[in-house]
């Protein structure tokens, strides 16, 4: 601690510091300008006692403009601006200056006033307020009332913001202006010197709070990016919904579809089989009728022997004898015909109409297994990637058909492309899942049509080996027969050709299907492992050959 060394009243004359602080040292009380002292309490007077430290203005200020309640601090810090206000403008002190006599200007004001020629040239200058004389030099900067201005402005602008009672200590009745770093608490001028907060970190509101901001900014621009992610996984889950609601849409029709047109063929089947049964049991009637009227027939014939003969043993015996060698020759020799109620024939209609119900059953079983992959296996919504097709074949506006042509297309070049297989890719590509697509061959004027999938990578220029090894599992088919193109070329026996192919891909079992979409008879199935993307790919050759993808 320093030993101050001036007498009691003694004002640091200085030039003007670099900060807004002034310094007034004393050994005694400190002493301020009247303009700041007049406001101070006399227990504030008597509090202000000089330890040779530095006194921040706007704290003194603070001081000054106390009162006891509330509403006073603007009223104080109003009069201290009257206070300081310039004689000649009525405005606040700019750059104030003293004459001789201790009023206090604008510096601009007194020099315009200074410039005002007067009846006498020769006459000495005079204060605006006093009339005292001053030399045209004599004024001087007056470094501690500009502090003061400045930091009556400050409180001004701090008064007039926080006016609100809710900027009123609770405790004190007084306006908040400092916050306290170790205990996190806002205090009032009473608060700040109370001894509880002698020993802390206290600083203006303002400057305090800019430390905050800046940690607030960080945390807030945090909280944008967290907010943001989760909007991006918002906006990405709610696609991944929309395209389960148009899966589940899309299964739903398939299913009411495929029950209609099964309630269709068990309504056609049925009445095909009821038919029959109608028709077996007219006939099982009509030879009751036949049978019941042989059985009659017979009945009556053996009834009228049986009848002579009980007539004729009530015969005496001269009368039996007559002629009974020849009663009893038509009696023995009368055979009784067995007639069938039912024919061999008929009955073994009856015996075979089960196996009517076996195609049926059939039918339905293929119907389940169809209905099951369809609602398993995604259909794939493909579509041929220019880029990728070879020139010779055409591609429809919405690249969803192909033809092969011999005129060579005005295709650009590029890396992508096939040179000398005339084949074409299909746009996307999979990584996983299941897929499903359907291809419809035309082949009616020859040639040939591959179909299949192959890898990411596979050779785009030069020959290209349609084989598994160079990662192509595919089915050629041409006109009367189908290849699979494996390591050897293998031709398939099949019922019939097929005009609609269906491919399936599970890509993590590594199964790549052929099914005839029409008959639903298997094709070719290959087994392997995949290890990148693979993209749907189609090949034509011969003229006239075309395939499209079906909707």
């Amino acid at each position: 601690m320093h030993v101050c060394g001036r007498t009691d009243g003694q004002e640091d004359t200085r030039s003007r510091p670099e900060s807004s602080h002034i310094v007034w040292v004393c050994c005694g009380p400190i002493s301020l300008p009247d303009s700041v002292h007049m406001f101070l309490r006399e227990e504030d007077r008597r509090t202000l006692v000089c330890k040779c430290e530095s006194l921040p203005l706007s704290h003194a200020l603070t001081l000054a403009v106390r009162t006891s309640g509330p509403g006073g601090t603007m009223a104080s810090v109003s009069s201290l601006a009257d206070e300081v206000s310039c004689p000649i403008c009525q405005g606040t002190l700019r750059e104030p200056v003293t004459v001789d006599c201790g009023h206090n200007y604008c510096r601009a004001c007194l020099t315009r006033y200074c410039e005002i020629p007067g009846p006498d040239p020769n006459e000495p200058l005079h204060c605006p307020l006093c009339k005292e004389p001053f030399r045209l030099g004599g004024f001087r900067p007056n470094w501690q009332l500009a502090s003061v201005v400045e930091n009556i402005e400050r409180l001004t602008l701090v008064s007039t913001l926080g006016s609100d009672q809710e900027d009123v200590c609770q405790e004190h009745g007084e306006k908040i202006y400092f916050f306290c770093e170790d205990d996190e608490a806002q205090l009032c001028v009473v608060c700040r010197e109370a001894q509880e907060h002698q020993a802390h970190t206290v600083r203006f509101l303002d400057e305090a709070a800019g430390p905050y901001r800046e940690q607030i900014q960080k945390c807030l621009e945090c909280l944008r990016r967290e907010r943001e992610e989760i909007q991006r996984i918002q906006s990405r889950e709610n696609q991944r919904i929309q395209v389960l609601l148009c899966q589940v849409a899309t299964k739903r029709q398939k299913v009411i579809f495929e029950f209609a047109h099964l309630s269709q063929f068990l309504e056609e089947q049925q009445s095909v089989l009821l038919a029959e049964l109608e028709k077996l049991d007219g006939d099982i009637l009509k030879q009751r009728d036949v049978f019941d009227a042989l059985v009659s027939e017979e009945i009556c014939r053996f009834s009228t022997l049986v009848a002579e003969l009980e007539e004729k043993l009530e015969m005496p015996a001269r009368e039996l004898l007559t002629g009974v060698r020849s009663t009893l020759i038509r009696s023995e020799t009368r055979k009784c015909r067995k007639p069938e109620a039912v024919s061999q024939e008929l009955g073994q209609r009856i015996r075979d109409f089960p196996q009517r119900v076996l195609p049926l059953r059939r039918e339905v079983t293929t119907f389940l297994e169809k209905l099951c992959f369809e609602l398993d296996y995604e259909p794939a919504p493909i579509s041929l990637d220019p880029q990728t097709s070879h020139p010779k074949l055409l591609l429809s506006e919405d690249h969803r058909r192909a033809q092969f042509s011999y005129k060579w297309q005005n295709s650009p070049d590029n890396s992508q492309r096939f040179d000398r297989a005339t084949c074409v890719l299909a746009h996307g590509g999979f990584t996983e899942g299941r897929h499903t697509w359907m291809v419809m061959v035309d082949l009616a004027h020859g040639g040939s049509c591959t179909v299949g999938v192959v890898r990411e990578d596979v050779k785009r220029k030069g020959e290209l080996k349609l084989r598994p090894e160079e990662g192509v599992w595919a089915v050629r088919l041409a006109w009367g027969f189908v290849s699979a193109l494996g390591s050897f070329p293998m031709r398939l026996a099949l019922q019939e050709q097929p005009r609609q192919v269906r491919v399936t891909l599970d890509y993590e079992v590594g199964w790549v299907t052929f099914v005839n979409a029409v008959s639903q008879e298997p094709i070719y199935t290959f087994t392997t492992s995949f290890t990148q993307k693979v993209f749907p790919f189609f090949g034509l050759w011969g003229r006239g050959s075309s395939f499209s993808l079906s909707p």
